[in-house]
């Protein structure tokens, strides 16, 4: 795997549809950056673009997330290729879990993963993910687990990630991190989000006491109103199908406030 060549002087055409991903994955590293789940220069985010090839953006290896812009995210290929001249690389156990996902699945149009505390320690926990918390319950039923085998830098981890992943949005990789995907750019950071919310809520409430956990029905129920909106209702029930569009929405206002050179 070559991941990345020499710059070049040439300037690089660009569609419009590709400048306003570049700048939505931009906009998620600074997010990131801002609510403190970044780990150091370590930790990736891509977002696929369209096309035949599985062409897919991800971050040049090296930088701070707070440093990337739209302009300096890497292109590169499902074999690691820059597809584009970068003076930056890319981090391998990016390429291997990224490349995978996106690969398998259509729908993950952006593929997040941290190494915060909260998410490291849930994800030791033999338990896992609990319904403790009503943010925690956007995830019920949606969380896979990926058992720890060591520094993904190991091509054949692919199929077992992969297949461990299935169809859910949610991975928690075992000893190690969060992951999530999502459809937009937007998704896959507010699901990323809310599981960190959930996580640090479960720790918290585990360090108090005994736990309290609704029944399955309830939490069945409320995984359907936040993951299913346009459900049919029954009389007296309502719905909420715009709020995630207006919580992105709400953080790309804040980084037009607090970072505005992540479009550059």
């Amino acid at each position: 795997m070559k991941p990345f060549v020499s710059p070049s002087d040439a300037p690089v055409e660009r569609s419009a549809t590709e400048q306003r991903l570049r700048e939505e994955l931009a906009a998620c590293y600074r997010l990131i950056a801002h609510f403190r789940m970044t780990d150091l220069i370590f930790t990736h985010i891509s977002v696929r673009l369209p096309g035949p090839e599985h062409h897919f953006l991800i971050n040049p290896y090296g930088l701070m997330f707070d440093e990337i812009s739209a302009s300096n995210l890497v292109k590169i290929d499902l074999h690691g290729r820059a597809v584009e001249p970068s003076p930056y690389p890319v981090n391998p156990a990016g390429f291997v879990i990224h490349s995978a996902i996106h690969g398998a699945r259509d729908d993950a149009q952006c593929v997040l993963h941290t190494h915060t505390r909260a998410g490291c320690a849930v994800a030791a926990l033999k338990c896992g993910l609990l319904p403790v918390n009503q943010i925690s319950m956007e995830f019920y039923g949606r969380v896979a687990y990926h058992d720890y085998e060591g520094v993904a830098l190991d091509l054949s981890e692919q199929q077992r990630l992969v297949h461990d992943l299935a169809d859910k949005p949610v991975l928690m990789l075992r000893n190690h991190g969060l992951l999530t995907v999502g459809e937009t750019v937007g998704q896959a950071f507010l699901r990323m989000y809310y599981l960190e919310k959930a996580c640090e809520i479960q720790l918290a409430a585990q360090a108090c006491g005994e736990l309290v956990l609704p029944p399955h029905e309830v939490c069945a129920h409320t995984e359907r109103q936040f993951n299913d909106p346009g459900r049919p209702l029954e009389e007296g029930q309502l719905s909420d199908p715009d709020a995630m569009q207006l919580a992105w929405a709400a953080m790309l206002r804040l980084l037009e406030r607090i970072a505005p050179g992540y479009r550059d």
